[in-house]
């Protein structure tokens, strides 16, 4: 399995107002303890809330994206009488099965409270449709149904996306990817960002995928501001 931090090919760069951090579901329930828990995902939570502020003091845009779900939504693998991490292949849904996670209104569905919201310009929810998982910021899992969130950042002029936040190899991976085929030069930002490692193939065939959709890795010290 690649280590993310092996990831290094976008070099050093300079921030600009045209530029966005898109801060990928950063809520209690993918933290330790949480019911769908990324390993260490704590530890990247205040180095991103300081990118946040750097972004956001620098006038560039701050997005941040929640996993929003209703109760008995169909990505649980309680809705089908299964186990969670349980293989599954439905349209708009897989390759596996979920533990009930972000539904809505739930502790587990909040931002982690050290994120200061007044440095985000816009939260975006997703996977509200019963039916239909969203991994992506951009695109739903039925890759027809948009988030609205690549009009919103074309209409702020920005040209080029940065993305941390969980999970690597779900929602940061599928939202760099439609990010890329949207037209934004696409970034990821290898130390603030933890994976699920489930299968045991995620990470690489995300970081596969993400190659092949020419999205770049960076890390944090590379960004200047």
């Amino acid at each position: 399995m690649t280590t993310l931090t092996t990831l290094h090919n976008y070099g050093s760069t300079t921030i600009l107002l045209t530029d966005a951090l898109l801060v990928i579901d950063m809520q209690y329930d993918f933290m330790p303890g949480g019911s769908l828990p990324v390993a260490e995902g704590n530890t990247i939570v205040k180095p991103i809330a300081q990118l946040m502020e750097k972004f956001f003091a620098k006038g560039a845009t701050v997005v941040c994206t929640q996993d929003w779900h209703p109760k008995n939504h169909r990505s649980f693998a309680s809705s089908h009488g299964k186990q969670p991490y349980d293989p599954i292949q439905e349209a708009g849904l897989g390759p596996v099965l979920w533990p009930d996670h972000c539904v809505i209104g739930s502790k587990g569905a909040e931002l982690h409270h050290d994120l200061s919201v007044q440095y985000c310009h816009l939260i975006v929810r997703k996977g509200y449709n019963i039916h239909i998982d969203s991994y992506s910021a951009f695109l739903e899992n039925d890759k027809h149904t948009v988030t609205g969130l690549s009009g919103y950042l074309s209409s702020r002029g920005v040209k080029r996306i940065f993305l941390c936040g969980l999970a690597f190899d779900y929602c940061v991976h599928f939202s760099a990817v439609d990010g890329a085929s949207a037209g934004f030069e696409a970034v990821v930002i290898t130390d603030c960002t933890k994976a699920v490692n489930s299968p045991a193939t995620s990470v690489d065939d995300a970081i596969a995928n993400m190659k092949a959709h020419n999205v770049k890795f960076c890390t944090s010290a590379d960004l200047s501001f």
